[in-house]
């Protein structure tokens, strides 16, 4: 039984103090989705750069003042690229680009994917990774996607490359309109994929220093298939209508 006194003793300010210190503490505010990091001072290095989509994102990102390596198999190919683009852009084999690059974005051929990236599992310790590979067929009918046993393109690279931060991102792009420098901005979104907000946040910022682009978090690694696949319907839609169809996400 609780007597008088002890009811008393309870409503003390030494009490009242005593419970207070013990809640829960009142939760932080909501990260606001669209505070990104500062990425202007970071090197990115592009794998497959002497490629349509490779040459497009390293001249769209030298452009916008990022420094910018173009990795290829063969560093004199690289170098030759590089000097084509201009913009302070360098070349230098795969391995190479990899040690010197922050963030290394990915564009090599699907069916050179696995083999590229395992040989450069040391070189690509630590740093960032974008996949932007679309695994794809075609056939009489048109593209396809094809599903890797890991899941995605993405995935796989997360499998290969056990010591690096994959993300996924860049996969929507038009060559055609990266490569055109008539063109000021490209009229896109960027989905990006990741297991890391901060790592997301980084490649969301990265997309964001191309005028008319706009990177946007679309899920974990685990989504990147659909997102990948998305290229077949694209293909199919540029064929149909003669265009360089991207993606514009509503209501965010």
């Amino acid at each position: 039984m609780t007597s008088p006194d002890d009811a008393n003793k309870a409503q003390t300010p030494a009490a009242t103090e005593a419970r207070a210190s013990t809640a829960a503490p009142a939760k932080a505010p909501a990260k606001d989705p669209w505070e990104l990091p500062d990425v202007s001072g970071l090197v990115v290095g592009v794998l497959g750069g002497t490629g349509d989509q490779g040459r497009g994102l390293a001249y769209r990102l030298a452009k916008s003042g990022q420094k910018v390596i173009i990795g290829s198999r063969s560093a004199e190919r690289a170098q030759a690229a590089a000097g084509e683009l201009g913009l302070g852009v360098e070349g230098a084999d795969n391995a190479e680009c990899s040690r010197r690059s922050d963030i290394v974005i990915v564009a090599v051929p699907w069916e050179g994917h696995a083999k590229t990236l395992a040989s450069l599992r040391d070189d690509l310790a630590g740093k960032l990774v974008i996949d932007c590979v679309n695994p794809l067929g075609f056939d009489k009918k048109g593209a396809y996607a094809l599903k890797p046993d890991e899941g995605s393109a993405a995935e796989q690279a997360a499998a290969l490359l056990p010591e690096a931060r994959v993300t996924a991102a860049f996969h929507h792009l038009s060559a055609v309109l990266l490569q055109d420098p008539e063109i000021d901005e490209i009229d896109t979104d960027v989905m990006v994929l990741g297991e890391v907000r901060a790592d997301t946040d980084l490649v969301q910022a990265l997309a964001g220093r191309v005028p008319g682009m706009r990177g946007v978090f679309a899920g974990r690694l685990r989504n990147a298939h659909q997102v990948e696949s998305m290229v077949a319907n694209l293909i199919s839609m540029n064929r149909r209508y003669k265009a360089h169809a991207g993606l514009r996400i509503t209501d965010v």
